[in-house]
């Protein structure tokens, strides 16, 4: 079926389920021609007319560029933009971009179950004094926010930096979330003043202690963009935070990571298929 795939493209008559394979949309390297179209959820999804993030721009550096992970809708890349900016203008060394989204989104063959309709970027904690050579770039190395024990912040790696990077992407009104790892999450409720409402969009999540996701909402005039469920009120440093430490998360971990089968692949939205075929 896999070498029958561009001759049913060509013809038409591939059907949505193929289109969910993450082989399919990795093959094709550039953006589909026409307006910019953002398509489903962002973990079943993907989008046409998507812009590429410039491999270097002023404070920040696009990480393993050859992997074709930098694309987005435009709001995506403009939010890269700022945090870069606001990045050189206070001195902090240039941000570490890892993966946005495949030139067409859809699923990748690895390394995320969502970044697939052109709405996520994933930013680094780790920043450079200096633009990364081009063998850095390509092989980086992350830098844990977290002690060995993979539950308490070090603070000498997570301070005032790194919250207000966090403060700056949540503070941006195109920010749907941010998802962190529980602890920092609880870290930044600790030691938070003044205003407090942009805490509401860090959201606690398995992993995410060397990098956080920024998930934009879907922009205006997407009407087949499907957006993420509400956000509960409050800064969320209560008991939904807390349930993240208690023996039922660590049962839900351990059930979510435990090997098994890989899962079929969903089925993406009818347009997706129009959007991979399109030359």
């Amino acid at each position: 079926m896999r070498m029958l795939l561009p001759l049913l493209l060509a013809i038409g008559l591939a059907t949505p389920a193929l289109a969910a394979e993450p082989d399919d949309w990795v093959r094709v390297t550039k953006p589909s021609p026409g307006p910019v179209r953002v398509v489903g959820k962002t973990a079943q999804g993907c989008i046409g007319g998507a812009v590429g993030l410039p491999v270097e721009g002023v404070g920040y550096q696009a990480l393993r560029p050859t992997r074709l992970r930098h694309f987005g809708h435009p709001d995506t890349v403009r939010f890269v933009e700022a945090l870069g900016r606001w990045s050189a203008k206070a001195g902090h060394g240039v941000l570490l971009i890892g993966d946005m989204g495949q030139p067409r989104g859809g699923p990748m063959p690895s390394g995320h179950a969502s970044h697939q309709s052109g709405l996520d970027a994933d930013i680094w904690f780790r920043r450079a004094p200096r633009p990364l050579a081009a063998a850095e770039l390509a092989q980086p190395l992350a830098i844990d926010m977290l002690k060995p024990d993979g539950k308490t912040v070090d603070p000498a790696r997570f301070g005032p930096v790194e919250m207000e990077m966090l403060r700056q992407a949540a503070s941006r009104p195109e920010v749907e979330r941010i998802l962190i790892n529980p602890a920092l999450k609880r870290a930044v409720c600790e030691r938070a003043t003044g205003d407090r409402a942009w805490l509401r969009r860090l959201r606690p999540w398995w992993g995410h202690s060397a990098h956080f996701h920024a998930r934009l909402s879907c922009p205006a005039g997407q009407s087949d963009c499907e957006p993420g469920p509400a956000i509960p009120a409050g800064d969320g440093c209560g008991t939904d935070l807390m349930w993240w430490f208690s023996a039922d998360a660590v049962k839900a971990a351990l059930e979510r990571f435990k090997p098994r089968d890989p899962a079929p692949p969903k089925i993406l939205p009818a347009a997706c298929m129009e959007i991979l075929a399109a030359r």
